[in-house]
């Protein structure tokens, strides 16, 4: 499965788009978690203490945010989806 990164999440990928290795159908959660795990610099970008997303992290499935789906970070993801993961960018 395809995952791209942007803005500083890119510095830490090593890049705008990484593979990962994963089962058809795995959860958001799931992918959030194998990310991190192969890039732990990540938590501290994507994670609370409590282990959720910050509000200013963008998780997208599909062009939609994984946190205002019905599902939420439960929804199942295939590899034909498109996954795409933003921090905040500030500027002025």
């Amino acid at each position: 499965m395809k995952v791209n990164f942007f803005a500083t999440l890119r510095d830490i990928a090593g890049g705008k788009t990484v593979e990962f290795d994963v089962d058809h159908g795995i959860t958001a959660r799931e992918l959030l978690d194998t990310i991190i795990e192969k890039f732990p610099p990540m938590k501290k970008e994507l994670l609370n203490e409590e282990g959720r997303m910050y509000g200013h992290v963008h998780f997208f499935i599909n062009g939609r945010d994984v946190q205002f789906m019905e599902d939420e970070f439960q929804t199942k993801i295939t590899a034909e989806d498109t996954v795409n993961v933003f921090p905040a960018v500030g500027g002025g």
